[in-house]
């Protein structure tokens, strides 16, 4: 697992969600995580959540933290699962920075009554991808939200501690794997 901030900032529209993004951007080979600070306004065409499309929903921000996880040979239901997984890491991780408690449903984060995080689960025919976000402000969002800001919690920091910690967590569930007998 390779990781990686980026220290440019890097406006998402959805796009970003395409195998192989970390290669072909950055040179990152292989599974990945990478995170950066931007912009957040996913367009209708790049928007991956049917419920979300269909109910005209949109997914705005004007500074968020990103994190895109990328994975290989991987079905829907495992990247679901490690989705929320993630959450519950960022959960950790921003209780611990903060001392203030969050809620988590399902893949999203929460303080108080404040939305916190963004995230979806994908699919393609070469990879499979997470996208999770984390809003750094509160302006440019459509909904009632929670910040970074409101925790007093560093946006790099936060992400340098998050990959640290994916990195072992996958580590420690890949090995797992291999060390199991058969029935």
């Amino acid at each position: 697992m390779k990781i990686k901030f980026l220290t440019e900032e890097l406006a998402y529209d959805g796009s970003q969600l395409q195998a192989l993004f970390a290669y072909r951007n950055f040179a990152i080979e292989g599974e990945s995580i990478v995170s950066w600070l931007g912009s957040c306004r996913v367009s209708d065409e790049n928007m991956k959540d049917g419920e979300d499309l269909f109910a005209g929903e949109s997914i705005e921000g004007d500074r968020m933290l990103h994190f895109i996880i990328e994975l290989f040979e991987q079905p829907m239901m495992t990247m679901v699962s490690l989705q929320r997984l993630f959450a519950a890491i960022v959960k950790d991780v921003l209780e611990e920075m903060s001392g203030q408690q969050l809620r988590r449903d399902g893949d999203d984060l929460f303080l108080d009554e404040g939305k916190l995080s963004i995230s979806i689960a994908t699919r393609g025919a070469v990879s499979s991808m997470i996208h999770f976000a984390v809003n750094e402000t509160n302006e440019g969002t459509p909904v009632k939200t929670s910040c970074l800001g409101d925790l007093g919690v560093n946006s790099e920091a936060l992400a340098e501690e998050v990959m640290k910690r994916w990195e072992s967590e996958y580590f420690g569930i890949t090995r797992a794997t291999k060390k199991i007998f058969p029935l």
